[in-house]
């Protein structure tokens, strides 16, 4: 029975059922990862790839099923425990430099004369000139210098400048008195004269390094808002503090994708330089054990007793008493027939090239000239590294227009209602230039001004009276600060033997 039921099912093969071709008019679908608004592609028929419908070939890509589109931030905990990219950065640490290397290890790193020098140079340079008080009376000029010199604005913003270049984030705390008040902490500050006033001045300024303070609440959701990716306030040793009291500096931004994993600080002078400097030390190493090790003995002697497995304490015996009374003045003897001695030495000449790359190398990525970064001037025929120094001071320049100048115009305003209770109208601050001329250039300038003065007076383009209120008005001028109110000398009186100090008099020596 068993056997016929089965000869019965081959016999009668089951009806193949067609499948229902689907329409090809794309659907609508909205993927909850990402929140974009995709088509599914339209069954198509046709082999050619470049035959298909123009809703396909321009259709929003569609994720495989099982794909989860990538996040932004990618900061939330991972399978390995915490952040995924912090993993990434980790295993990437010492790759070129290309991990985060965390704030103790660049404090380790700072103790190397090759990243604190480079550090301190831009920081100094930067506040070298410093600024200009410009606008309102010259007492209130005054009174808002003397208050940064109590502040001791230049030094606070050296040290802030300093943290930028070593831990790639620098921040200073704005303290009216609300240190230990969490919930003022907490709020924004107003530079208003509610605010902000001789009852309620600012105190002191605190420069806080970036391994006390952590992003609090940031937006990751929106790269449409202005708060993207910016911390709204910063965890300062447990203590939650408004962005607006934590003047922040951050040179060297980087990508959204990166901040979580640098703790929001900025790219470090420290660990862009960290792949030279490692070339650098090695290279003064090996150069060092060169110079050391240079030259070599070699004693050609008959070992064949030794190489067949005789006694060779001999021989060591022999070559120790000769390492250890080795000198210039000593001497070795040596078998007529059966040794010679050699001296096998390595030329020395290049090695200093080699060092002197090295240590150049560690300039070009500082972006420092060599005649301020290691002390070293220029050599051969005209050799001139003013054009280096320049270039240097305009990248200064720029860090203090671009980094420091938001900052600092915080500061002044919040001095103007400290000290006066209100804003200054055109009270502001220029960054005095870095470069200055030489005394002999500054000569020749003022010769070719002159000059231009005694035409333009002689053709009557203007007046003797508009040159000495411009001679008496430019603080470079030897004339700076000259009394106006009288006449120049033998204006008005030319041609005369009167004298205009004793109402027209002879003078004694005429008579």
């Amino acid at each position: 029975m068993l056997d016929r039921f089965k000869q019965w099912l081959k016999a009668s093969p089951a009806p193949v059922v067609e499948q229902p071709v689907e329409s090809a008019r794309p659907s609508m679908t909205i993927s909850l990862g990402s929140l974009a608004l995709a088509k599914t592609r339209p069954a198509s028929t046709k082999a050619d790839p470049m035959k298909r419908p123009a809703e396909e070939v321009y259709a929003p890509y569609q994720y495989a099923p099982g794909v989860v589109p990538a996040e932004m931030a990618m900061d939330h905990s991972g399978p390995l425990g915490g952040s995924q990219l912090t993993n990434w950065a980790q295993s990437a640490l010492f790759h070129e430099g290309q991990g985060f290397f965390g704030f103790p290890y660049l404090s380790e790193l700072l103790q190397r004369a090759e990243y604190r020098h480079a550090a301190t140079i831009w920081a100094e340079h930067a506040v070298r000139k410093w600024i200009k008080i410009t606008g309102g009376s010259a007492d209130q000029r005054a009174k808002v210098e003397a208050e940064f010199d109590r502040l001791d604005v230049r030094t606070v913003t050296e040290e802030w400048c300093f943290l930028d270049q070593g831990y790639g984030r620098g921040q200073i705390f704005l303290d009216f008195g609300d240190a230990d008040k969490p919930a003022e902490l907490i709020t924004p500050l107003r530079l208003t004269k509610t605010k902000v006033n001789q009852r309620r001045p600012l105190q002191a300024l605190k420069v806080v390094e970036p391994v006390w303070a952590a992003p609090g609440v940031y937006e990751t959701s929106n790269p449409l808002k202005q708060s993207f990716y910016k911390p709204s306030e910063w965890i300062v040793y447990g203590k939650r503090v408004h962005h607006s009291r934590m003047l922040t500096m951050t040179s060297r931004p980087l990508s959204d994708m990166l901040k979580p994993a640098y703790a929001f600080a900025g790219l470090s002078l420290v660990q862009m330089m960290k792949p030279y400097v490692d070339n650098w030390l090695r290279t003064r190493q090996a150069v060092s054990d060169m110079v050391n090790s240079y030259s070599i003995l070699n004693l050609k002697t008959d070992m064949s007793s030794t190489m067949a497995g005789g006694d060779c304490s001999e021989v060591f015996k022999r070559v120790e008493l000769a390492n250890d009374g080795r000198d210039n003045r000593g001497m070795w003897v040596t078998d007529k027939d059966t040794e010679e001695l050699v001296n096998i030495a390595v030329p020395l000449s290049g090695l200093h090239e080699l060092q002197r790359q090295a240590h150049e190398q560690l300039a070009s990525v500082a972006r420092i000239p060599l005649s301020i970064y290691i002390q070293v001037s220029p050599t051969g025929l005209n050799a001139n590294s003013e054009g280096e120094a320049r270039n240097f001071y305009a990248d200064v320049h720029s860090l203090q227009e671009k980094n420091m100048r938001p900052g600092l115009c915080v500061i002044l305003k919040a001095v103007q209602l400290s000290l006066f209770g209100e804003l200054i109208d055109g009270m502001d601050f220029e960054f005095l230039p870095l470069w200055e001329m030489d005394d002999k250039d500054k000569a020749e300038m003022r010769k070719v001004d002159a000059e231009a003065d005694v035409a333009y007076t002689t053709a009557g383009i203007v007046d003797p009276e508009e040159v000495r209120t411009r001679l008496s008005n430019d603080e470079n001028s030897l004339y700076h600060g000259v009394d106006l109110t009288d006449p120049p000398p033998g204006f008005g009186n030319e041609g005369t033997d009167e004298d205009p100090k004793d109402g027209g008099a002879p003078d004694a020596q005429d008579t």
